[in-house]
């Protein structure tokens, strides 16, 4: 099932996309309503409004060999503020002190039920479902020690087009980013140094998640510089794609 926010109108509403229809999905009930409209008659949303974003770090092996980092002994976390949080299509907006602004493509788990001391071979019961991501960073701002500056700006955390609940294998999924149309990123899940399960039992053991949370797991080798101007999608085979424009902030 692909769960949708979308945008109709004034309306903003939740739904499932059905072949090329998006159909309503009340509160409560998992099976699909009417029919709302063709998909591309309305404007997708991010998929979901989490309260708590919480990020890893160096995850994957060929970025930390690309960085000549050393091999983490466990997870390196993080936090984006959900100001960050934008959806498919929308401009990703480059404050205007800053001269270098990166992407990260990731997986994004969004998190289903009430998450506490997840063990991390039962962790799909606490999973909604997975959603693409950009990890956008300002680069300036991170070297300079402003963690939070760097990774929280508005619109710093595209999610999208929808959150996938029907993946058969997480660990097989693979990750492409493109700029501009090429491809700059590939990647697997299977290459993170922690897997989901890890990462969400690390992080439930002293921050309880609750439905619509999200973690973002990493990104693989590749991060590098966008500008204005420039296309940037995030693919996930099984999951979909996501699709950003960067502009300057005026």
């Amino acid at each position: 099932m692909r769960i949708v926010r979308y945008r109709l109108g004034d309306r903003v509403g939740r739904g499932v996309v059905v072949g090329d229809l998006v159909h309503e999905l009340p509160d409560g009930n998992d099976a699909p309503g009417r029919v709302v409209g063709p998909l591309s008659g309305v404007t997708l949303l991010a998929p979901c409004e989490p309260r708590v974003i919480v990020c890893a770090g160096s995850n994957y092996a060929d970025q930390i060999a690309e960085k000549g980092r050393p091999w983490p002994e466990q997870p390196s976390l993080f936090l984006k503020a959900p100001n960050a949080i934008t959806g498919p299509d929308a401009e990703v907006l480059r404050p205007p002190e800053v001269r270098r602004l990166e992407y990260e493509g990731e997986l994004a788990v969004v998190i289903g039920r009430t998450a506490r001391d997840v063990r991390a071979d039962r962790f799909a019961d606490v999973v909604l479902g997975y959603t693409c991501a950009n990890d956008v960073t300002a680069h300036d701002w991170r070297a300079d020690g402003q963690w939070t500056r760097a990774k929280s700006a508005d619109t710093f955390c595209p999610l999208g087009p929808w959150i996938e609940t029907e993946v058969s294998d997480p660990s097989a999924l693979r990750i492409t980013t493109r700029l501009a149309g090429e491809v700059v990123q590939r990647g697997s899940v299977a290459d993170m140094v922690f897997g989901i399960g890890e990462l969400l039992a690390f992080v439930t053991r002293w921050i309880t998640l609750e439905s619509g949370d999200v973690l973002l797991t990493g990104s693989p080798a590749g991060v590098g510089p966008m500008a204005p101007g420039d296309a940037v999608e995030v693919e996930i085979s099984e999951v979909g794609a996501l699709r950003n424009v960067v502009a300057d902030r005026v």
